[in-house]
């Protein structure tokens, strides 16, 4: 018998397989990875895609895929996908996505929705991106897209965690805007961050929905008030979050849209949060 008929045969590919490139832990609760893109996906920098684990059904003892919906992080230029997540510790999935390293294989659905993208809203001169936690996912997608800057004269980037800590991916990707060989110029001057802690001392403090409605992120940032005629919102955070944006958004004369009736702010619903 020769040597390569008594090797192992590989070990079958999970479905929709797709190859982690890198991972990295920000916190002790949140990490991003970054997978290889099939070739034939098309996506709208914003939307979102399922992965997901394989899981052995506990009654049948078969395997099957265990699948939540995360927000493309990377924009829709990319040769590759990224992804940023939040780590739970009894969550079926992110309980096992965590410990991913490069050269592990996940599952990528490769069919991307959501209604966090352009078409869904109007035309504008202001765009705000509202986001808690890994809310901020699709805009890094967004932010890292030329059209934003193509469609908007300003970006206003308003996210808020409990730490400070938390906020560093974002900060990092911000910074790094700047020096973006394709969109940095666009950048320049367009796009305003604004940042917030709830549970430490930081430069700019507390909730989304409590800086919009005192007015003190317009006084910061020196903008003026939200204007359905000019502005427009895209939200994405807990479902407790996005129902008290809405109502403030609402108070400023904003309309929710979709991608079937574009209007002045929409709300990705299919955010991955607690219990993951």
């Amino acid at each position: 018998m020769t040597e390569s008929a008594t090797k192992t045969p590989p070990v079958k590919t999970l479905p929709d397989a797709q190859t982690v490139t890198s991972v990295k832990h920000w916190t002790d609760s949140l990490f991003s990875f970054r997978v290889t893109r099939p070739q034939s996906l098309r996506f709208r920098s914003g939307e979102f895609v399922m992965i997901g684990l394989m899981q052995t059904d506990e009654k049948t003892g078969k395997e099957k895929p265990l699948l939540r919906a995360y927000s493309i992080a990377s924009p829709n230029w990319d040769e590759e996908l990224e992804f940023y997540s939040i780590k739970v510790p009894d969550g079926p999935l992110t309980s096992r996505l965590q410990h991913i390293k490069e050269g592990d294989e996940i599952i990528l659905r490769p069919k991307p929705v959501g209604t966090l993208v352009h078409d869904a809203l109007l035309p504008g001169k202001r765009v705000w991106f509202l986001a808690t936690g890994t809310g901020l996912a699709p805009f890094a997608s967004l932010m890292r897209d030329p059209e934003t800057y193509e469609k908007f004269d300003e970006v206003i980037m308003m996210h808020t965690c409990r730490t400070v800590e938390e906020l560093e991916y974002g900060k990092q990707l911000v910074e790094g805007l700047q020096n973006d060989e394709l969109i940095g110029e666009m950048v320049e001057g367009k796009l305003k961050y604004y940042p917030t802690a709830t549970r430490e001392e930081f430069h700019h403090m507390g909730r989304i929905t409590d800086n919009l409605k005192s007015g003190k992120v317009f006084e910061d940032l020196g903008l003026a008030p939200m204007n359905p005629e000019t502005d427009r919102a895209m939200v994405c955070g807990s479902l407790a979050f996005n129902k008290d944006v809405m109502e403030v958004l609402e108070s400023f004369g904003l309309r929710e849209g979709a991608n079937s009736e574009p209007r002045e702010y929409v709300v990705e619903k299919a955010f991955v949060g607690e219990g993951v």
